[in-house]
């Protein structure tokens, strides 16, 4: 059974930092795409980054290019978003999900989800 746990939320000051990590398990993740998606209250849950299995396919949702940076570590089955510069518009609960094949902004194109962890970032 494929499991996706997310970890790293918390609460953040403005200008602030978090790192989120997403560990995947079940299977092997051989040629999946990773991705960030976040819904924030009384939102619809939005894409926010993605990356391919060789890491070479990134995509930004522009409200985060230039603050977030995805990454992965493939031996380790785990995918990181280093977000800097957090805004308060950036609390949500951040979502990771995995999909066979390359990169996409899609929320519906995901295979499998994980669980969620809550960023809150106060002004």
């Amino acid at each position: 059974q494929v499991q996706l746990v997310e970890s790293g939320g918390g609460l953040v000051q403005a200008g602030g930092s978090l790192r989120l990590s997403c560990t995947a398990s079940g299977r092997t993740f051989s040629g999946y795409a990773m991705g960030w998606f976040r819904q924030a209250p009384g939102k619809e849950r939005e894409f926010v980054a993605t990356i391919s299995w060789s890491g070479d396919i990134i995509y930004y949702a522009d409200s985060v290019k230039g603050r977030f940076t995805i990454s992965r570590d493939n031996p380790k089955n785990t995918m990181f978003l280093q977000m800097n510069s957090l805004k308060p518009e950036d609390t949500a609960v951040y979502y990771c999900a995995c999909r066979l094949g390359t990169s996409h902004r899609i929320e519906s194109s995901y295979d499998y989800w994980g669980q969620g962890t809550q960023v809150t970032v106060s002004s």
